[in-house]
């Protein structure tokens, strides 16, 4: 090949270079077409290897054409570099661009879930005569859940519960194999059957006047049906004071059902036991379903049973550290599960603990 022959061949690949150059549409094509045409293996370094194929008086000459081509093309890429990250910054700012004299989007606002919402609505229904909330562990021992509250191991009504006991806390577990006398027995613990043990630890801390609810999760062995749950919510009620009587426990739970319920919703009390109070009884109000006319949702009775009352009986009073000749209480307690289903209207229990949105959307 003859240097004529070798500078065309240069100056056609320079052509077609920076043709193909000015072609690329975004940076992965122009790596491409600059690999093609300068890399390792590209066109430009191959018409260079042969170079020796050349005389040598010719080979300085082909170099002085090569050179410049080679920095003519490097410079094309860089230019076509440049103007192609440009190109893709415009776009990517052209997507990304926020109008900031439009509305922001409206923000999905939740809703609380039934219980604690009915919870809150209690609290602050009894809230305003003055009760407050009292917390209390949910894992407690069998003599604050039954003995100190007047249920002894062999009282029959241990069978309207079936408990769960669990294994001690380490440090009751450490305890009791420390003990010296191996006679004292280690006490026994299981999971709240009812919030009712925050009432006597609340009589152990407090001095009377006292007014506190004591609410939280109760757990039973249960089988599990539409009203019926091994786990559920409770909250209690306890009022001590000088001169208490049912007539102070009367006035509140109505002023109660009718918040809740409406301020025409008949009421009534009925004789009920409770080993914990006496005398004791059950609180009854119209039926929500069917306003007293008699349906399946109330035993064809038209009354539904809310809660559960009483004098606190004396032994439970001494229990707790105070006097029951000087000191009459009373104490309350009702599923808050319960009277969500009544205000909302759900029938079934399982519905509150089965995370499904579309309950929760509608509650």
């Amino acid at each position: 090949m003859d240097l004529e022959a070798f500078s065309s061949q240069l100056t056609a690949l320079r052509d077609r270079a920076l043709t193909a150059l000015e072609d690329a549409v975004d940076p992965d094509a122009l790596e491409e077409v600059a690999s093609a045409y300068l890399g390792r293996k590209g066109e430009l370094t191959a018409l260079l290897s042969g170079i020796g194929a050349l005389p040598a008086a010719d080979r300085p000459r082909v170099g002085a054409l090569a050179n410049p081509i080679r920095q003519q093309l490097d410079a094309a890429v860089a230019t076509r570099r440049e103007r192609l990250n440009s190109i893709a910054l415009e776009v990517r700012l052209a997507q990304e661009r926020i109008d900031v004299t439009m509305p922001g989007r409206a923000l999905t606002r939740g809703s609380l879930h039934p219980i604690p919402e009915t919870y809150r609505e209690i609290v602050r229904v009894l809230g305003r005569f003055g009760f407050v909330t009292f917390d209390s562990p949910e894992v407690e021992t069998d003599e604050l859940n039954f003995q100190l509250l007047n249920i002894p191991a062999d009282h029959p009504a241990r069978d309207l519960w079936d408990t769960i006991y669990v294994e001690p806390p380490a440090s009751d577990a450490a305890t009791a194999t420390s003990l010296e006398a191996p006679t004292v027995e280690a006490p026994r613990w299981l999971l709240r059957t009812h919030t009712s043990p925050g009432q006597i630890r609340a009589m152990r801390e407090m001095r009377p006047p006292i007014r506190l609810l004591t609410p939280g999760r109760c757990y039973r062995h249960e089988a599990v049906d539409a009203s019926h749950g091994f786990e559920f919510f409770q909250v209690e009620g306890l009022m001590v004071d000088e001169g208490t009587t049912m007539a102070h426990l009367r006035g509140l739970l109505d002023e109660f059902a009718h918040a809740l319920f409406g301020a025409e919703r008949p009421t009534r009390f009925r004789p009920g036991y409770y080993p914990f109070t006496e005398p004791s009884v059950a609180f009854d109000i119209q039926c929500v379903v069917c306003d007293g006319s008699g349906c399946s949702a109330c035993g064809r009775s038209g009354w539904m049973t809310i809660l559960g009352a009483g004098m606190v009986h004396p032994v439970v009073m001494r229990n707790g550290g105070l006097d029951p000749e000087r000191y009459q209480g009373f104490a309350f307690g009702m599923g808050i599960d319960r009277i969500a289903m009544l205000r909302h209207g759900i029938p079934d229990l399982r519905a509150f603990l089965a995370d499904d949105l579309r309950f929760l959307e509608r509650s």
